[in-house]
């Protein structure tokens, strides 16, 4: 749809989408899914990502172009959920002057979610960020050593 067909502005788009985006605290017993679950779910969906099982390490490889390092959180939730997330904001233009013929390029949240096995090491979590990709390592547990035998001597009368 080309906006100046319609004679919009796009800084009164930017107004709609700030007051539509309050939070949902207003009525909380109602069956359906809430706008902030809603949005989430479209963030998880619409931000790629690979998952890599290597010899010592799990790799995570996410697609988050436009936003600074400052701006992704990499955290362990309980039960060993891995969550990554940022925001790419719009600029405020500093040039009042300037309309946009086309916005293509994704604004929003960015949001993956990963269950991590049992022998991921939420301690050793390490992370890279290089021209729009975010590389998550999560170190594996050393495997458990081998029960040895136990040896009982049995005296027999």
């Amino acid at each position: 749809m080309d906006w100046r067909v319609m004679g919009s502005d796009p800084s009164i788009i930017d107004t709609l989408h700030e007051l539509l985006d309050f939070p949902d605290e207003a009525d909380k017993s109602q069956p359906h899914p809430s706008r902030a679950y809603i949005r989430d779910a479209k963030a998880m969906a619409a931000t790629p990502a690979d998952v890599k099982d290597c010899l010592n390490s799990y790799v995570v490889v996410i697609d988050m172009p436009g936003l600074k390092p400052d701006q992704l959180k990499v955290q362990v939730e309980e039960d060993n959920l891995l969550v990554v997330s940022g925001e790419r904001k719009r600029e405020k233009e500093k040039d009042q002057g300037v309309k946009y013929i086309k916005m293509e390029r994704r604004l929003g949240k960015y949001l993956k979610k990963f269950q991590l096995p049992e022998n991921a090491d939420t301690e050793k979590i390490s992370a890279s960020y290089l021209d729009g990709v975010l590389i998550v390592t999560v170190e594996k547990k050393p495997p458990p050593e081998p029960k040895k035998p136990k040896t009982v001597e049995v005296q027999v009368s």
